[in-house]
């Protein structure tokens, strides 16, 4: 039932978003040089490695750690980076990962590929047999301020109650927190 959930909205979002991911798209292309998409290497469902998109939001060399690694995250922005991240716009084109199977739309955040401590942490607790999703249990519950530790026992936490109605709630206060920007660092 996830899945075929997971379709349903994908779809109605990608036909209700067209003309804003596109608008997006056309902003990146045009304030800073490169791609307008950056596809980063992942960490999936049992720890398989998927490509997922994100609107570019750092700059052509910038290093693949997880931004709060960087020396100093904000000179890495493009000119428009900062807008992407708060408003979470960066993020529209994982729908393409929903669609083809590599994400959920709830879910443990998909760890980079160079997080070894995440995952393994994960795979101790078992979250790693979890779809990963576009937001989750943790990302409402502090989002880029959580430490590891704290982030992986949210996710064991959502491992033990997941059910259709929880994601429901999950869904519902990210929607919530996006319009209020809160939890972002950068």
């Amino acid at each position: 039932m996830k899945r075929l959930f997971d379709l349903f909205l994908v779809l109605t979002a990608g036909v209700i978003l067209i003309l804003p991911i596109m608008a997006v798209a056309v902003a990146v292309r045009l304030t800073s040089p490169g791609p307008a998409l950056y596809w980063s290497d992942r960490v999936g469902r049992h720890n398989r490695i998927f490509r997922m998109p994100k609107f570019r939001s750092m700059r052509i060399g910038t290093p693949a750690v997880a931004t709060h690694l960087l020396q100093d995250p904000d000179a890495w922005l493009t000119p428009i980076g900062a807008f992407l991240r708060k408003t979470s716009l960066d993020e529209l084109p994982q729908l393409w990962s929903i669609l083809t199977g590599d994400m959920s739309f709830v879910g443990p955040r998909p760890a980079l590929f160079n997080q070894d401590d995440l995952v393994a942490l994960r795979s101790e607790r078992g979250v790693h047999e979890l779809v990963p999703g576009l937001t989750g249990w943790a990302q409402i519950n502090g989002r880029d301020e959580l430490p590891i530790p704290d982030k992986v026992e949210l996710d064991v936490e959502y491992l033990r109650r997941r059910s259709f109605l929880f994601d429901l709630r999950i869904l519902w206060q990210t929607v919530v927190k996006v319009l209020r920007r809160d939890g972002v660092s950068h």
